[in-house]
């Protein structure tokens, strides 16, 4: 219900703001501030997209949890579409989220809202502090079929 919600008052706001703006300045300098906020928003966001992504490849590398450097990339995504759509609240709400500090809050705030149990990296499993669920370790072996003959070169993932 909220979603049909948020559809229905952005563009009414975004019209609003049209009209009082274009009202005040006129038409022209109207969809110069547009055109101009999509090209700076779309800058900013590449800037700090290179940011997020090096921030999420010093997490795996360390093999630490990437969710926050992932939530960053993700709201900076967010940021690009609302800066690319045309309006004033839209941009406003778009270059919110490329404001590092605002992004952290945000984080903080969905962090209280979500549970992670468990996440993997490189195929170690890393698990939170009280997860109580059970690992299995489990042997396994490769059994091939006695028509299937090894060419040199081949994977096996393929029949000839």
């Amino acid at each position: 219900m909220w979603l049909f919600v948020l559809f229905i008052a952005v563009p009414l706001i975004e019209i609003a703001l049209f009209v009082q703006v274009g009202g005040l300045i006129g038409l022209w300098p109207t969809l110069a501030i547009v055109v101009i906020t999509a090209f700076v928003g779309t800058w900013l966001m590449r800037a700090q997209g290179v940011l997020a992504i090096n921030q999420l490849k010093n997490s795996l590398n360390e093999l630490g949890d990437p969710t926050e450097s992932l939530a960053h990339g993700a709201m900076i995504l967010f940021a690009g579409a609302l800066l690319l759509t045309p309006g004033f609240f839209t941009d406003a709400v778009g270059f919110s989220f490329l404001i590092p500090p605002v992004r952290t809050a945000v984080y903080r705030y969905m962090r209280t809202r979500m549970n992670v149990q468990s996440f993997s990296v490189g195929g170690n499993r890393q698990q939170r502090p009280g997860d109580d669920d059970t690992i299995l370790d489990v042997d396994y072996e490769e059994v091939e079929s006695p028509n299937h003959q090894k060419k040199p070169g081949d994977s096996g993932w393929t029949r000839h």
